[in-house]
């Protein structure tokens, strides 16, 4: 398989080191960076196959400003909401390329540990099975690929596990206990299905690795920029001061926003997203949401 990764952070470096173990793979970036097979962006988008790794608030952007369509098949690899629209990145995408060669990987899989080769199961989801089927089969041995058409799922579970994970990190850093984490984490996959079934998406993908695999992990890991994220707001740090240390782009944070635009205006009912959205962007005490959220 001939493919380029677009996107050199933690997570497109990780994907170029699962792929690498059995392709010709090239990767790419904004920034030059020290790796080997580092290209320029024509190089790079001369390959049938792309995995773009940017993230989510940045890829319409990219989109116009850099891409050009030579008939490339695209794994996205963002997770998240577009603030400014409440767009879904398959909208974003769609804007640019046909459905059909567009696919979308999710499930439990921090950075660093596929970077180590540890084993895990990531799913691949497009309306196009066969490309899915495609891009799963060429994840390497240590990872087991699975294929699905519920894009919307996909896409849903991927970015609303962001901001449970927030909240899953200001319940640890107040110390509440692991029952707490539990019912947290429980009643967080109740409400990102609710949510997503309002879009059209199967129950049943949020069970399986997309939605609870990756909502388990990041909910409950310091492995997990969101949970700091949590942790930042359960000391009562100011949201500049968390994301400067963090030094790195924390999905969770702008989704929870584009959440909150969407619940009001589709009236769909998100009490944890909606707490995360107040401690983020109204300062409200993580004491008094535990409070609204246990009332």
């Amino acid at each position: 398989m001939k493919l380029a990764i677009i996107g050199a952070g933690k997570w497109g470096q990780a994907l170029y080191h699962a792929y690498s173990q059995d392709n010709d793979v090239v990767i790419h970036s904004r920034t030059p960076k020290e790796i080997e097979n580092f290209v320029s962006l024509d190089e790079a988008l001369d390959r049938e196959y792309l995995v773009i790794a940017i993230p989510a608030q940045f890829v319409r952007g990219w989109m116009e400003n850099n891409f050009e369509d030579r008939g490339q098949n695209i794994l996205v690899a963002a997770k998240g909401i577009e603030t400014s629209t409440g767009s879904f990145m398959n909208e974003i995408y769609g804007e640019f390329v046909s459905a059909d060669r567009l696919a979308f990987i999710s499930g439990p899989s921090f950075a660093a540990e596929v970077q180590k080769s540890l084993p895990t199961a990531l799913k691949i989801s497009s309306t196009n099975l066969e490309l899915a089927q495609t891009y799963a089969d060429h994840l390497p041995d240590f990872i087991k690929g699975y294929v699905s058409d519920d894009v919307v799922g996909a896409e849903v579970s991927g970015a609303y596990k962001n901001v449970i994970a927030i909240a899953g990190g200001v319940c640890d850093g107040l110390g509440l206990g692991n029952n707490a984490r539990a019912a947290l984490i429980s009643r967080g996959l109740v409400e990102m299905t609710r949510f997503g079934e309002a879009f059209g998406a199967k129950t049943e993908t949020f069970l399986s690795l997309g939605g609870a695999g990756d909502l388990f992990l990041t909910a409950s890991s310091t492995l997990s920029r969101n949970y700091r994220v949590g942790l930042g707001l359960s000391k009562g740090k100011s949201m500049d001061e968390i994301l400067e240390e963090l030094g790195e782009v924390a999905e969770g944070v702008p989704t929870a926003k584009a959440l909150h635009k969407i619940a009001e205006d589709r009236e769909i009912y998100l009490p944890i997203a909606a707490e995360v959205y107040a401690m983020i962007e109204e300062g409200k005490d993580p004491l008094e949401s535990v409070k609204d959220l246990l009332h």
